[in-house]
């Protein structure tokens, strides 16, 4: 793993000791991506963000070089926020920037393989109002940021009522989405 992170900010020993991956004997660094942060990196290493309600976890991984990046999304759209000083808050920032990040780094947009999760509606307010339905409101501006980049999600598990937890292994490109009561699921 490099001294830092490729565009994260986050120094290595912000990154676990590691853990066991599934076929492999090594084990590999292993990333934590917080509530609206972004990391692009290369293989191996196993990018993991938790806390997934109604926010969106978007991956971004290239098949040829095993670079990729994860950002933990919070809200739909910087301009109703109080200040856009952070770029990974927002869905309208971070899926340009992550994707700029990693052309950086020589990726290519049209490699990109596209998976997210989350959005979930974590509180029934009784409330018909859109607004409240900020996880619903979070997958529609990370679809539309994509689609203006040119971008397809190739895989998804959103919405319900239930957090989740995700981890992108960038050795293989495995999307692997973990919650209570709703077991384990790989995205492919």
């Amino acid at each position: 793993m490099p001294a830092e992170l490729w565009g994260s900010g986050l120094a290595p020993e912000q990154a676990s000791r590691g853990q066991q991956v599934a076929g492999q004997t090594d084990t590999v660094p292993v990333v934590r991506v917080g509530i609206a942060e972004g990391v692009v990196c290369p293989a191996p290493a196993v990018l993991i963000t938790a806390g997934l309600g109604s926010c969106v976890g978007v991956t971004f991984w290239d098949p040829f070089t095993r670079i990729g990046g994860m950002v933990h999304v919070m809200l739909p759209d910087s301009r109703q926020g109080r200040a856009a000083d952070n770029w990974a808050k927002y869905a309208d920032l971070a899926i340009p920037e992550m994707v700029a990040r990693l052309q950086r780094t020589g990726v290519p947009p049209r490699r990109l393989v596209v998976k997210m999760c989350g959005g979930a509606q974590m509180f029934n307010f009784g409330l018909q109002d859109p607004r409240f339905a900020i996880g619903e409101r979070n997958v529609e501006a990370v679809i539309r940021a994509l689609d203006a980049l040119g971008l397809k999600v190739h895989a998804r598990d959103t919405g319900g009522n239930y957090g989740r937890t995700m981890t992108l292994d960038l050795s293989s490109g495995a999307v692997t989405v973990r919650s209570i009561g709703h077991g384990v699921r790989v995205l492919v």
